[in-house]
């Protein structure tokens, strides 16, 4: 008896550990609403032979979304294994699971280089420091979009503001989306 219930501790203390972020999280979990991921999709102006990348995706409501609506193939990558795991169940009960896919990794150590469109719902702080990356990584012509939070110096192409959401808790706020292209190399 004493053996099982050291097993089980065990197993307890494992799946716990398991379920922690590898670092402390660099942005807290905002989900975005669903008036804010139509319209990062079409400022993106999603083709079908894009590949979305959401860098920080929580529960992945915009890979999903893409893959939907527009099927294409999207990638969600957040070092959060919580909302890796959330994910990967919405996708399945979205029925988009042969056109997504879900990483747990930390977003500055991913390879997004396939990305023709990439997503962020993430920090000024973050953005910049993950800018560089953008800019090394990504192929010329992929697009960008970024959810309330700008690049610092790069002017966006495109800046387009939603006055109210169709979420009743967000009526009446003001929410910003960037919109860039990945510049040919020099």
């Amino acid at each position: 008896m004493l053996r099982r219930s050291f097993l089980l501790c065990s197993s307890l203390a494992r799946l716990a550990a398991q379920e922690k972020p590898k670092r402390k999280l660099d942005v807290p979990y905002v989900p975005s609403t669903e008036a804010a991921v139509k319209e990062m999709l079409k400022l993106a102006k999603i083709q079908k032979t894009d590949v979305l990348y959401d860098l920080g995706c929580g529960d992945g409501r915009i890979v999903i979304a893409a893959a939907k609506a527009h099927g294409i193939w999207g990638v969600g990558i957040d070092i959060d294994p919580q909302r890796i795991k959330e994910a990967r169940e919405n996708a399945r009960v979205a029925g988009v699971e042969a056109l997504v896919r879900f990483e747990e990794k930390d977003l500055f150590q991913a390879d997004f280089r396939e990305a023709t469109v990439v997503t962020l719902f993430l920090l000024p702080s973050v953005n910049m420091k993950l800018r560089p990356k953008l800019l090394a990584d990504l192929k010329p012509g992929t697009r960008v979009v970024s959810n309330t939070f700008d690049l610092g110096d790069w002017k966006a192409e495109k800046q387009v503001n939603l006055d109210s959401y169709d979420d009743s808790e967000f009526t009446g706020l003001s929410q910003t989306f960037y919109l860039w292209t990945i510049p040919t190399k020099q």
